[in-house]
Order: structure tokens, then sequence, then C-alpha cells
């Protein structure tokens, strides 16, 4: 999960230089992140971690912090069924 925390801290610096970004840090709530950049951060998800997003799963809790998308990824990677 320590892997999956650092691709998502990086995508996020790309937008925000010189950010000290803890896990546990509100993104929203400290406006690193506007809804454009929601949508960018939906998409990074399914892309690099290749998991679909669903609808219910756009829940702003899911992508809150650093340790939310992170549980979220880890939860559909759970889920889904090897082929």
């Amino acid at each position: 999960m320590q892997e999956n925390k650092t691709r998502i801290r990086e995508f996020i610096a790309r937008f925000h230089r010189n950010l000290d970004l803890r896990d546990d840090m509100d993104i929203f709530a400290l406006g690193f992140v506007n809804s454009l950049m929601a949508m960018q951060l939906v998409l990074f998800v399914e892309k690099e971690f290749e998991i679909p997003i669903e609808n219910e799963d756009l829940d702003l809790d899911n992508f809150r912090s650093v340790n939310a998308i992170a549980d979220l990824i880890e939860r559909k990677q759970g889920a889904q069924v090897p082929a």
C-alpha cells in the first residue's frame, strides 16, 4: 500500500510543487483539488492502478486524502476477480 501512496503523492505533486503532503491531509479542504483536478485524479486512479471507478465510488470521502484514495484502490483491487 505504501507504493500506492507514493504514486498518488507524486501525481498530486505534479500540480502543486513544493507541497509537503501528508497522507492524512484533506486535499479538498486545503484547496489542492478543484472539480477539474478531481476528475483528473479519478482518471489517474483508473489508469494507473487499472481499476474501474464506478458511480458509487465517486464519493468525496474516497478521494479526500492520500490514505482514502489508497484505501479505495486496495478495496477495488481486492474485489477484482482474476481472469
